[in-house]
């Protein structure tokens, strides 16, 4: 690999923006090429960012070919990941994807075969994960200072009026948002799915045409139970994207509000009927990861330069994912299920 990593970016729509306009402060990346089956769409990204010697098509595989790219940037809708992942994987590049990881979850532990039988890194852009407010709750949770986390909620509750496919789309909470809250829950709790049971429905009001309301509760490992209340419908008193969150340990509780507002109470003194409790404050000023998108780009370019593993590598991001297809299992039988990766 030269100085410069020679990357391909493919799907140039308006997910793309941010990936180009963060790539653009990382030195290492030399942008070869932009990938779209609307080839004005690739055009008009190379003028807009600047872009001046890369080389647009619409031709995927002939691009992979011609220019021979270190990194693929996987833009794309999910129902193309399989397909822009595996051909990249054989051509022996690196991927970084968009999530979801994949439309289902056969197509997923494809790609995650073929990563680890190409010895190449495939990872996730799961870019909440990279936020200060996240890790401080996670450190926070994982200092014991209030004992070991036995319950872990989450409330998402916004009033989006998107217009367009995802008015149309089944189960578009779960499938389209939840994979976030899930991956969050995931990375707060340090725990991993086992089984979970889901309701959805879709209320009165709704704009949607199929269910955007649901209601999932997950057996963790360690004993964890971590509780999904969400909305795409919800007219006012939205939480934030990030959702409302409390976590409850042994030995006390800590809330926060998806922004940069905490609070905490560990328990000091017991023997009455309530107990008494001192606050706590959490330092959000370091953390052990930062910068949204950018961070994750860097934790994978390090991973390709130096053969670590970045957080969000392809084989652990699956667990979210199989969240996500669980709960949908379970809202479609109305049984429990187990999460299966």
């Amino acid at each position: 690999m030269s100085d410069k990593i020679r990357t391909l970016l493919v799907g140039c729509g308006r997910i793309s923006h941010l990936w180009l306009e963060e790539s653009k402060k990382l030195e290492e990346i030399e942008l070869v090429g932009l990938v779209d089956i609307d080839e004005d769409a690739a055009k008009a990204c190379k003028e807009q960012f600047g872009l001046t010697d890369a080389v647009t098509g619409s031709d995927y595989l002939k691009m992979l070919d011609q220019l021979k790219p270190d990194v693929v940037f996987d833009c794309t809708v999910p129902e193309a990941h399989v397909h822009i992942t595996l051909a990249a994987l054989d051509r022996g590049c690196h991927v970084l994807g968009e999530k979801p990881l994949a439309d289902t979850m056969e197509n997923a532990r494809k790609m995650v075969a073929a990563a680890e039988k190409s010895g190449k890194t495939y990872a996730v852009i799961q870019n909440r994960r990279y936020h200060k407010p996240i890790r401080a709750f996670k450190n926070f949770l994982v200092s014991g200072k209030i004992g070991s986390l036995t319950t872990l909620n989450s409330d998402f509750y916004i009033g989006a009026h998107f217009g367009g496919f995802r008015d149309r789309m089944k189960h578009v909470l779960l499938l389209d948002m939840a994979i976030h809250t899930f991956d969050q829950a995931r990375v707060i709790s340090g725990a991993d799915p086992v089984a979970v049971y889901c309701h959805e429905w879709n209320p009165k009001g709704s704009w949607y045409d199929h269910d955007a309301s649901a209601v999932a509760v997950f057996e963790m490992s360690d004993g964890i139970v971590y509780t999904y209340r969400g909305s795409w419908c919800a007219e006012g008193l939205n939480t934030s994207w990030e959702s409302d969150w409390r976590a409850i340990c042994e030995r006390g509780s800590v809330c926060w509000d998806g922004g940069e507002n905490f609070k905490a109470q560990v328990v000091r003194e017991t023997g009455t009927f309530f107990s008494k409790w001192d606050d706590l404050d959490l330092d959000i000023s370091e953390t052990d990861k930062d910068g949204g998108h950018l961070g994750v780009m860097k934790d994978f370019l390090r991973a390709i330069k130096t053969g670590s593993v970045p957080e969000t590598i392809c084989s652990d991001n699956i667990k979210s994912l199989a969240m996500c297809f669980a709960a949908i299992e379970s809202a479609e039988t109305g049984n429990r299920v187990q999460v299966r990766i």
